[in-house]
């Protein structure tokens, strides 16, 4: 081993741009052995998908370790031994008076607190999300205390039927109980955000905006690479080409921009008045798929926390009530808002299940994502914790019972996934985060109205 080591905060280098680097086996001190390092850093990311699930084909129907996936749980096969199933869990703060649709049980989903009935910008979700109780306790070690992204951009009126504001189903994440966090959801601009900074001077803006953010730290990049080890610099290799793959999936995204330009004045003028930006209208409303896009902003998100740039993140497939249109998906014809409103027809009860398998998917892709990053004697899954939830268990009914929770990751070792758990019912979703925040290194004596924690997912 090497006498020097590298700061654990070095980074890539160069005019107008700067990126964090993996962990890297010469940032350990000297003397200090790489895979006896104290623990690696528990990430926490929180996946939200809209509108419930089909309640009948979620549920595996065994309990314990020994069980099959349900039909909608499909696409998590291969990694079935990374993920836990939690059932009979509630958001007890969901439940007041005028709590009905969907808006009142997506703004609390990590806060746990009712949320106040307003028309107007007077918001507030009783306390802050778990998501930021954890970036204030862990969030000072990194670049960025946490990371919220989303595919749906934030949406302003009132829902006729509830009377909330729509803004409260825009943001699962909430700084202070009045102040949701803003989250970004254009590929390129989440991408610029971690790893592109710019000039003061405009011409400089433009150049480095149309290179490769590696061009900018190449020289940089080159240094580094010199004085590496041979693992290390493998790693590093890996890890830049991560990056650029990133970088040219978005830029082909580009030329369909380019392209999406060329509607017509009168079009232009129809989504001016349902303010709608092009590419939603296209996105929402004809049915394209909206895969590659989820999939940039997935991989985005691994990159920070591969980079450890954040170690919290949440991502929102659709805001509160999302109406995409589906029809990309074979055997489903119509939207996302709509379906879950089934009134129990089986053939809409069946495209409803397709669009829930779909999320699942996407879910699945990113955890598969995490545990291809080797890290220590682990992978970047193992020392994750991975939520995926729904603020309804059944969009029909708008059902706060039960809700659709799983957790991927191990938690650094500390979960035992795997399973498919059964709680007593009405066990506060809540007493997950009290949890989690142990796993985390950050003990809770409550979280909301938790009651205790969830013993059984402890390895």
């Amino acid at each position: 081993m090497s006498r020097w080591h590298i700061s654990r905060r070095r980074m890539l280098k160069g005019l107008g741009a700067s990126i964090a680097l993996p962990f890297l086996q010469a940032m350990v001190p000297p003397g200090m052995n790489y895979y006896n390092m104290p623990r690696k850093p528990v990430r926490f990311s929180c996946l939200f998908m809209p509108n419930g699930v089909n309640k009948f084909h979620w549920t595996p129907e065994k309990f314990g370790s020994d069980f099959e996936l349900s039909r909608t749980l499909r696409p998590l096969q291969n990694i079935k031994s990374e993920v836990l199933i939690l059932n009979e869990l509630m958001n007890k703060g969901s439940i007041f008076p005028g709590a009905e649709g969907h808006f009142a049980k997506t703004a609390n989903i990590m806060t746990g607190y009712p949320i106040y009935k307003t028309m107007g910008e007077n918001l507030h979700v009783g306390g802050i999300s778990f998501d930021q109780l954890v970036a204030q306790h862990k969030g000072q070690d990194t670049p960025f205390d946490s990371l919220q992204f989303g595919t749906e951009r934030i949406n302003s009126g009132i829902c006729g039927a509830t009377g909330f504001t729509r803004l409260y189903g825009s943001a699962i994440s909430w700084k202070t109980p009045t102040m949701p966090c803003s989250k970004e959801i254009e590929p390129r601009m989440a991408f610029d955000r971690l790893y592109r900074t710019f000039l003061p001077d405009a011409k400089q803006k433009d150049k480095t905006w149309k290179q490769s953010v590696l061009d900018l730290v190449k020289d940089d990049a080159d240094d580094l690479q010199r004085i590496l080890g041979r693992a290390d610099q493998d790693k590093l290799e890996e890890y830049l080409e991560s990056i650029r793959s990133v970088e040219r999936r978005i830029g082909d995204d580009e030329k369909i921009k380019a392209y999406e330009e060329q509607i017509t004045p009168e079009i232009r003028k129809e989504l001016v008045h349902l303010n709608m930006r092009i590419e939603e209208f296209n996105e929402t409303h004809v049915g394209v798929d909206n895969t590659e896009k989820i999939r940039q902003m997935l991989d985005i998100m691994v990159l920070a926390f591969w980079s450890d740039a954040t170690r919290i993140s949440t991502f929102m497939f659709g805001n509160s009530a999302s109406n995409r249109n589906f029809s990309f998906l074979p055997g489903v014809s119509g939207s996302h808002h709509q379906l879950s409103h089934h009134q129990n027809h089986e053939d809409q009860m069946e495209e409803y299940r397709k669009i829930n398998e779909y999320y699942v998917a996407q879910y699945a892709y990113f955890l598969e994502r995490l545990r291809l990053i080797p890290e220590g004697d682990g992978t970047l899954l193992d020392n994750s914790i991975v939520m995926f939830a729904s603020g309804l268990r059944d969009g029909n009914s708008h059902s706060p019972y039960n809700l659709p929770i799983l957790v991927g990751g191990k938690g650094g070792g500390s979960l035992k996934t795997g399973q498919n758990l059964q709680f007593k019912k009405e066990t506060p979703l809540t007493n997950l985060y009290l949890s989690m925040a142990r796993v985390m290194d950050m003990p809770l004596e409550c979280f909301a109205d938790s009651t205790g924690e969830l013993c059984e997912i402890y390895a």
